[in-house]
């Protein structure tokens, strides 16, 4: 089975071109003003009018209100919509678009109760746990605790990057992963941290590194 790929936290119609051209399946675009990824619906309308067909246009949501997601939808294309609240499946449903539910992953129960009460998503998406944010965090969890029985598709998220997302494949098999900070640019030289890192400019995609991240995503897909 061949995995698909998207790319989250699109800021530019550039990013979302370079993301093409490389091959990846979606892209999405965040509707959460405290994201730093946070795209204003202008900018969103500018993303969708660059990108060319067969790429799935993604909106991301945390803990909306009815009128924002409305709102979007009037302006923007989207494709998909993506929850990454305590939204209910009713909510979820109600807009009349494809979606996909994202939660945090701290026990294999969880997932599995993801599961049994977003049945009706067309994929669960399973990132870290951090008590503080709904995503965006960085990090991996224990890729161990994911089950193999999966009612709905499952698309892993979480600390990927061209280093590790080959692995994560060949463990998980899912039918997706989805990557942002991964792929991100970072700051110049002058700007690296005292150990010597550089910081990640969010929002602002590396070409070459999507390049490279779907390169790691289409090795496993070719040999699989």
């Amino acid at each position: 089975m061949r995995t698909r790929t998207k790319i989250c936290g699109i800021t530019r119609p550039e990013d979302a071109l370079a993301a093409a051209r490389a091959g990846v399946d979606a892209i999405g675009l965040v509707f959460y003003e405290p994201s730093p990824r946070c795209v204003t619906l202008e900018r969103a309308v500018a993303v969708a009018e660059a990108l060319p067909a067969f790429v799935t246009l993604t909106g991301l949501f945390v803990n909306p209100d009815r009128m924002l997601v409305e709102q979007v939808l009037s302006r923007v294309p989207l494709d998909l919509l993506q929850f990454h609240g305590d939204e209910s499946p009713d909510f979820c449903s109600q807009f009349h678009r494809r979606w996909i539910k994202a939660i945090r992953v701290r026990e294999r129960a969880d997932i599995e109760q993801g599961f049994n009460v977003w049945g009706q998503a067309s994929g669960l998406l399973v990132d870290a746990y951090d008590p503080e944010r709904y995503g965006g965090t960085g990090q991996r969890f224990d890729w161990s605790v994911i089950p193999e029985r999966r009612p709905i598709p499952l698309i892993l998220a979480g600390g990927l990057d061209a280093t590790n997302v080959a692995e994560a494949i060949h463990q998980v098999r899912p039918w997706g992963v989805d990557v942002s900070g991964g792929v991100e640019a970072s700051d110049q030289p002058g700007g690296a941290s005292p150990a010597g890192s550089r910081a990640v400019m969010k929002g602002i995609k590396d070409a070459a590194k999507i390049t490279e991240f779907l390169s790691e995503v289409n090795s496993v897909n070719q040999t699989d």
